[in-house]
């Protein structure tokens, strides 16, 4: 999920359910508030709605895609241009809410099913209509051994998922639970065409393959190693999201300054997740300007390995504290965010009792900058001069800032340390590989989460889950969540994940740094999209027209 500023995140949500039915709620764009930093950025909910279409616009992109094939859509990179083209179940709307999409409806008639009334008047980029058995299909394939899902966390209580009606779909899980229906809003829950899937077997998703879906855009081009171009689909379902632009060029430019003279000089109109060290310089370009807006993501230190000296808590604590995360948001992020000692961001506890949110983010461990005492949890663990590996990738400036950081606190407080770096797929590997990390004790992600809810991030955590690549293992931190997940109303459930935040944040299996918000660069003739990490999932492109 780096995801690459991270790498694959949220791939582990559970299976599960969720309240007896959806309560559908839809983004209300606000004005542009100002956010209380010396440092002068701005959260904005949304641009000005564009005054007209526009024949295309040009986006950058830090890295090609690695599939536009949704089970292994784990990362910005494949997202941001799948968001596009593929639709889900359910729509993830730039406030974090959830509404209605290829499923109009969405109940649950016990603990243990959800029921998926198929919308009708929908057809797929060749013309075919949408139906319930192309649903069955493209969920099935998340339980196929032969797919090798990224995403099969959120399919593994899955006992059966069966077509019920001409245009319903019934899933049957093995245990109650609270977040499966929550994940239908990412790519855990689009919808591909079955005899698309069929035909194009390996290829499905690549650049000879290709996708065939019902978003706004359709799939027009796919250079390897040069741009993806999309094309607005006319026949698209929701007049409201049809797209105000003929065309959208994706361009990969993997050279952090390459992207920021492209943006500055006007020859790409914009780009997500916004080189931190070029904020000032394209803030003050007159090609246009840069966006803050909603995250979901936390930037952490993942601790890969607990049989060396990051096995002891005291040296996890001690390196933490070691670490001038505020030094390090300065000089890593442009100083735009704030340092956390948690793995979520409040943005995510949508629905939650208010009172376990004042418990998960405030009534937890401060871990203040203190070498000194830090130095003395070494001294009392027993591990001066033994050695940490720290893994990086010229992915983008704060990558450097933070391995560099990491290296110094760890010898500051008496450990050894040593900085490799590898390429960015190498990178991307850490996340899914096991014997990629073999050796490596700690590795940055910017983790976001997919769905509104902060059980995926403790989800992925438990014992034996594939996104916890350290195997961490805490008896009572899995019970917390197993009961958490059961429970269908938000509130009630908050009050549970509260405790796994609690635990998460006094056993550190990773080092929380701080969150940024997402960061977006558009140029000065276009306007309409809203600055949220929801463009993962949400048809952002379809919004942008001419200024």
């Amino acid at each position: 999920m780096t995801r690459f500023t991270s790498a694959p995140r949220s791939l582990a949500v559970v299976a599960a359910v969720a309240a007896s039915a959806l309560a559908f709620s839809a983004c209300a764009p606000a004005a542009s508030t100002p956010d209380a930093t010396s440092t002068g950025w701005e959260l904005t909910e949304t641009t000005p709605a564009p005054s007209g279409d526009i024949d295309s616009f040009t986006w950058s992109i830090y890295a090609e895609p690695f599939s536009l094939d949704y089970a292994y859509a784990f990362d910005y990179a494949d997202n941001q241009v799948l968001a596009n083209v593929c639709e889900s179940l359910l729509r993830l709307n730039p406030d974090f809410t959830l509404s209605p999409g290829l499923a109009e409806s969405a109940t649950q008639p016990d603990a243990n099913t959800w029921v998926y009334t198929i919308r009708e008047g929908v057809t797929f980029h060749d013309g075919t209509p949408l139906t319930a058995a192309d649903v069955v299909a493209s969920m099935n394939r998340h339980l196929d051994p032969a797919v090798g899902s990224f995403w099969y966390s959120v399919y593994q209580n899955v006992t059966a998922i069966e077509q019920t009606g001409d245009m319903e779909v019934t899933v049957t899980l093995s245990v109650p639970g609270s977040q499966f229906n929550l994940a239908m809003g990412g790519a855990a829950g689009v919808v591909e065409s079955a005899a698309t899937l069929s035909a194009a077997g390996a290829d499905y998703g690549n650049s000879s393959g290709g996708v065939n879906c019902t978003g706004p855009f359709s799939l027009d081009a796919w250079k390897s190693g040069e741009s993806i171009t999309l094309a607005r689909y006319d026949d698209y379902w929701d007049a409201d999201l049809t797209a105000r632009s003929g065309e959208v060029q994706f361009v990969f430019q993997t050279d952090p300054t390459a992207r920021v003279n492209a943006l500055a000089s006007g020859e790409v109109d914009g780009t997500w997740m916004v080189p931190s060290t070029a904020y000032g310089q394209l803030s003050g370009s007159d090609a246009g300007d840069v966006y803050y807006g909603l995250t979901t993501a936390v930037g952490q230190l993942i601790v890969s390995n607990l049989e060396g000296p990051l096995g002891d808590l005291r040296v996890r604590q001690a390196l933490l504290m070691a670490l001038d995360r505020e030094g390090i948001l300065k000089a890593g992020a442009g100083g735009v965010g704030e340092v956390t000692d948690v793995m979520t961001t409040e943005s995510v506890w949508v629905g939650a009792d208010p009172a376990a949110v004042d418990t998960a983010f405030e009534d937890v461990d401060h871990y203040e900058y203190d070498v000194e005492a830090a130095k003395a949890l070494i001294e009392e663990a027993g591990v001066a001069g033994e050695e940490i590996v720290i893994v990086t990738a010229p992915i983008s400036g704060d990558f450097a800032v933070i391995s560099q950081a990491t290296a110094a606190a760890a010898e500051s407080i008496g450990l050894t340390a040593r900085i490799e770096s590898v390429t960015p797929g190498a990178y991307t590997s850490l996340f899914s590989d096991p014997s990629a990390r073999e050796g490596v004790d700690l590795f940055f992600t910017s983790w976001y989460l997919s769905s509104p809810d902060p059980l995926e991030m403790y989800s992925v955590l438990r014992t034996g889950e594939f996104s916890n690549y350290g195997n961490w293992s805490d008896p009572e931190f899995d019970a917390v969540v197993n009961e958490a997940i059961a429970i269908d109303d938000a509130a009630a459930r908050s009050a549970e994940t509260a405790k796994a935040q609690q635990i998460a944040n006094a056993q550190l299996p990773w080092l929380p740094l701080y969150t940024t918000p997402m960061s977006m660069f558009m140029s000065d003739r276009i306007t309409g999209v809203a600055p949220s990490i929801a463009f993962m999932y949400y048809p952002w492109a379809a919004t942008i027209g001419a200024k």
